[in-house]
């Protein structure tokens, strides 16, 4: 049994179409290859970081914890770190010359020590 369908169309004039039919495209956002991505917080950098941290090699030029700690410090006035690397070689220096204060005074008691067997076995052999 065969059905007959009843089809409508309606039929604008060209002028009217215009007129009663926004054909813009302006809601369509044609692609990019440059899809915008969000800045990182600071949160978020820190959260990757933590997790690369052992991934990050210790020394080199770029990309490395090396770099890091050179960037920073340049950044948080290295001063601070310098001034406590002199305080101690201050220290290490100061040290230093008590040992060998120390050292010289032993050798001379040993010396004195030495001198004063020599003369008992001289005056022994008298």
């Amino acid at each position: 049994m065969k059905q007959r369908v009843g089809l409508n169309r309606k039929v604008f004039d060209k002028n009217k179409f215009e007129k009663t039919i926004d054909n813009s495209f302006e809601e369509i956002i044609p692609p990019t290859d440059d899809i915008p991505t969000p800045e990182p917080t600071i949160g978020q950098f820190f959260q990757d970081y933590a997790t690369l941290f052992y991934d990050i090699p210790k020394t080199g030029d770029v990309n490395s914890h090396e770099f890091l700690i050179r960037q920073s410090s340049d950044y948080v006035e290295g001063n601070v770190i310098n001034n406590d690397i002199a305080a101690l070689l201050e220290e290490i220096n100061s040290l230093r010359q008590e040992l060998f204060d120390l050292e010289a005074q032993r050798l001379q008691d040993l010396a004195q020590t030495a001198e004063e067997a020599v003369n008992l076995g001289n005056g022994e052999n008298e």
